[in-house]
């Protein structure tokens, strides 16, 4: 946008001093005007200028803040792990001692189940042997033979 270029009436002792003011008036009202956009767009430019650096610490705020948390978050995510390992190693070896504590006791059991089927086995055999000594004794068991009571009814006679 460039204004055309002004031309002068060549007069006796110059150009035409009127036209010339006249231009050069505009020059400085158009001179004036764009110092005054100028200023405005400096000051524009500063205020633009100051809300980019507002931002740009704004933006780092939150860019610090966003970091902590996601240090934070890392951070418990790594202690939750941590801690539940150690749960789960805990409750493993409450297992481990449980079944332990149970194959024992079970050990134990049958152990006993077993001294108790000896035991019953012996008792078993040694009443087996008494029933059968009784079995014997009652089949050689003869019972005597009852006296005729017809002498009992005579003798029973002879006292009356």
């Amino acid at each position: 946008m460039t204004a055309p270029r002004p031309t002068f009436r060549v007069m006796k002792n110059g150009y035409d001093r009127f036209a010339v003011d006249d231009a050069v008036e505009r020059y400085a009202a158009q001179v004036d005007q764009l110092e005054k956009q100028l200023a405005i767009y400096q000051k524009q430019l500063e205020e633009t200028a100051a809300r980019l650096n507002e931002l740009q610490i704004r933006y780092q705020n939150l860019e610090n803040s966003v970091d902590a948390q996601r240090q934070a978050a890392d951070n418990i995510a790594r202690l939750s792990l941590r801690e539940a390992n150690e749960i789960i190693d805990t409750a493993q070896k409450n297992a481990d001692i449980i079944v332990h504590e149970s194959l024992v006791t079970a050990r134990l059991i049958l152990t006993d189940l077993s001294k108790l089927y000896g035991d019953a086995d012996a008792v078993r055999n040694s009443t087996l042997r008494k029933l059968q000594g009784l079995v014997n004794e009652l089949d050689e068991f003869r019972m005597p033979k009852m006296p005729d009571l017809r002498w009992l009814a005579e003798a029973e006679k002879k006292m009356r």
